[in-house]
């Protein structure tokens, strides 16, 4: 597909490539730790060759998800400082969901919500770490009575991260022209002009 040459740079290949490592990661985690939740998911074990597989490799994936979310975590840190125009901006992102942002405060890379987010996973991904190491078995000799409030701590932070992750999905489909900047790496000069006017002027001189 041939892009606008006008088009802003967003995020380099390295940095996609980080991003979908973590994505990927995190959706055959959430497979397999469905099935390991309930019964009724477990058929969903065959994707990984059976459950004693899905069991093998669903703590080694969380260690791939974990050092790639480290490594973003570190790139875009200095980004997801929170300040005053963010805390107005989440203040008034009623008028954003309603479709009136043009007056909204304007945004570096990120808006507020997406710092919120980050901070977010960054925690969950601390508590499921931690908490994953509680319960391998196979390296680990905690005990039990360790294990099971690890356990309950990796559950319930998981479903959380779950459902910021679909939220995090739906924002980038909801917000036309966002998808492709995870694709493709750019952006187009009209929708960073829109939702984040101060990165658009710091990257273009404008």
């Amino acid at each position: 597909m041939i892009r606008n040459p006008k088009d802003l740079k967003r995020y380099t290949a390295q940095e996609r490539a980080n991003h979908w490592v973590v994505g990927i990661s995190f959706i055959l985690l959430a497979i397999s730790g469905l099935a390991f939740f309930h019964p009724a998911f477990w058929p969903m074990t065959q994707l990984f060759g059976g459950g004693v597989w899905a069991r093998i490799l669903h703590p080694f994936l969380g260690v791939l998800m974990a050092l790639s979310f480290l490594s973003i975590f570190f790139r875009f840190r200095s980004l997801n400082v929170m300040t005053p125009t963010d805390r107005e901006w989440l203040s008034r992102a009623k008028e954003m969901v309603d479709g009136n942002d043009h007056d909204m405060p304007e945004q570096g890379k990120y808006n507020g919500g997406q710092k919120m987010m980050f901070w977010a996973l960054a925690l969950c991904m601390l508590l499921l770490m931690v908490s994953g190491v509680l319960l391998w078995r196979a390296y680990f000799g905690f005990p039990v009575e360790l294990v099971r409030f690890g356990a309950v701590i990796h559950a319930a932070t998981a479903a959380v991260m779950i459902a910021l992750i679909m939220v995090h999905i739906y924002a980038a489909i909801w917000v036309k022209g966002t998808v492709r900047a995870m694709w493709y790496g750019t952006v187009t000069r009209a929708w960073a002009k829109q939702h984040h006017r101060a990165w658009y002027r710091q990257v273009t001189g404008k």
